[in-house]
């Protein structure tokens, strides 16, 4: 998860296809601005299929927009996206939700997560953290 610009973008080959056709990707070249959660290299690159048609995300490459961009990192500088993939303007992002970011976001990172299958729940160490999600459905 990270906090990034777009500066430049190319199409590239990415391997071959099992018949033996180039798979075009879309890389773009980053400036990272913070890194929220991932490995301890900075983001050089991230990587897309070529349009939305199949699941590519187009960020704008004028280096102004920042975006908070949730991908599958490599953890060699390279990132993978799709359109399943959190991708948000930073402009769009609420206060409460960049101060979350800012933050609180690593605050639950060491915590072992527990369902909680049955009200009352109750926590068996101080790094457990339930999981109620269930509940608030009912």
């Amino acid at each position: 998860v990270i906090r990034a610009k777009a500066v430049s973008a190319k199409e590239v080959d990415s391997g071959n296809d099992i018949y033996g056709n180039p798979i075009k990707r879309i890389q773009y070249e980053i400036k990272q601005i913070k890194m929220f959660k991932g490995p301890d290299k900075d983001i050089e690159f991230i990587y897309t299929a070529p349009s939305t048609a199949v699941c590519g995300r187009l960020l704008d490459t004028g280096g102004k927009k920042e975006y908070l961009i949730a991908g599958k990192s490599e953890g060699n500088g390279k990132m993978h996206i799709t359109l399943c993939d959190l991708v948000s303007t930073w402009d769009s992002l609420s206060p409460t939700q960049k101060k979350s970011l800012n933050q609180r976001y690593q605050m639950g990172c060491e915590c072992k997560i527990s369902r909680c299958l049955s009200i009352p729940c109750y926590v068996s160490s101080s790094d457990e953290c339930l999981w109620t999600d269930w509940a608030m459905e009912k």
